[in-house]
């Protein structure tokens, strides 16, 4: 249901996004990464650290430490502080908050940051205590990560809608097309429909390239007063619009529809916009299915129908449908948490103009769409915002 009293984000923007460059494996510690973002933020914005009275963390390799460790290590003094464990809808729920934040006048500038690091055997460690739940019904069973996890819901989304996997390589080979023109890609080869198919078997139906790269990196982005970035001279964007919704459809016995669905109508009608007039659209994209359930769930198309979706529209840079273009997670690498802010940082950089290669022509409005914490057969985070260049109607 939509509630007419919620209020719009005016005269708060999003700035400055960044990226510190991604990494196979690394040696160093998610506190490191975090900190060369954090670094690479106040420099970009031409700020001081002590400018920041907000600070905003999403890590899983942080761990034992939180946002309030990186306090201390950073040598920050915010006012307000969140820290936000909800891996790939970590990017937009810290738009949101701090966005609030500012307008609530309980900050004035706040870093968004999320980085993770990624050791030889830490993939392994993080997901030996991912979440009670995982180490109590999931593991014991042989379901021992997000590859299994997956495989359930693909297999289950082919029989039940009909998709090939042919359907699900059109978007890997897309993303991979657009990947190309990222200098920050992990992946750096053409990818080929046909060695889409010909890919070895890593949970069956599910093979090599429907399966994001773990990598170490970071990801971050400034939430501030309009006039501040104005003043400052930073090209900014608006915030049209933001949903998130957690355990959504609890009663379905496989999740097939995200939290998106829930509240898709307060998603556009906050923003006063339609599908159509969206420019670009970054969806979360661990694994391809996940990506159809969203094309799907935010009114591109109608349940079942992403697969015809995706073999009627060209999801590359220069595309009727511009999707994932700095070749998301499935081609730039998955940096942990980060995987949940690539999509905001590209998006601010296109509706700002400021994407470079992966630009894509008088984009102005952008959707942008995560989603995270799988557990056995569903992920339990899920949340969308829509963001538009300053001169954007």
């Amino acid at each position: 249901m939509v509630s007419s009293k919620r209020q719009g984000y005016g005269g708060v923007v999003v700035a400055a996004p960044v990226t510190v460059p991604y990494q196979r494996f690394s040696k160093e510690t998610a506190h490191w990464w975090i900190a060369r973002a954090l670094r690479k933020l106040t420099r970009s914005a031409g700020i001081k650290p002590a400018d920041l009275d907000g600070f905003s963390v999403s890590s899983f390799t942080l761990f034992p430490d939180t946002a309030v460790g990186l306090t201390q290590h950073l040598g920050l003094t915010p006012r307000w502080l969140d820290h936000i464990p909800f891996g790939g809808a970590s990017g937009v729920a810290a738009l949101r908050r701090a966005a609030r934040a500012v307008q609530a006048g309980d900050a004035n500038l706040v870093a968004c940051v999320s980085g993770d690091t990624n050791h030889v055997d830490s993939f392994r460690r993080m997901l030996s205590s991912f979440s009670r739940f995982a180490q109590d019904a999931s593991y014991p069973y042989g379901s021992g990560g997000p590859n299994a996890c997956f495989a359930l819901l693909t297999d289950y989304y082919m029989r039940h809608f009909g998709a090939k996997r042919e359907d699900f390589g059109a978007i890997c080979v897309s993303q991979r097309e657009n990947a190309l023109r990222n200098p920050h890609a992990i992946m750096k080869k053409p990818l080929s429909l046909q060695q889409y198919m010909d890919a070895r078997a890593i949970s069956d139906p599910i093979a090599l390239f429907d399966c994001v790269m773990p990598v170490a990196g970071a990801e971050a982005f400034l939430v501030m007063r309009e006039e501040d970035a104005r003043a400052a001279n930073l090209p900014y964007a608006q915030i049209r619009s933001t949903i998130e919704r957690h355990n959504a459809f609890a009663e379905d016995p496989i999740q097939m529809r995200g939290g998106w669905e829930m509240d898709i109508d307060e998603l556009y009608g906050m923003a006063g916009m339609t599908t159509d007039q969206i420019d670009v659209v970054e969806t979360y994209d661990d694994y391809p299915v996940i990506v159809m359930m969203q094309l799907e769930d935010l009114g591109f198309c109608a349940k079942g129908e992403a697969p015809e979706f995706v073999r009627s529209h060209d999801l590359t840079i220069d595309g009727d449908f511009p999707h994932n273009t700095s070749g998301g997670q499935l081609s730039a690498g998955q940096a942990g948490a980060a995987g949940g802010f690539i999509g905001m940082v590209e998006a601010i950089r296109q509706v700002t103009g400021s994407a470079g290669p992966t630009q894509v022509k008088d984009a102005q409005t952008a959707l942008v769409s995560g989603f995270g914490m799988i557990n056995f057969d569903r992920g339990v985070c899920s949340g969308a915002a829509i963001i538009s260049g300053s001169e954007a109607s």
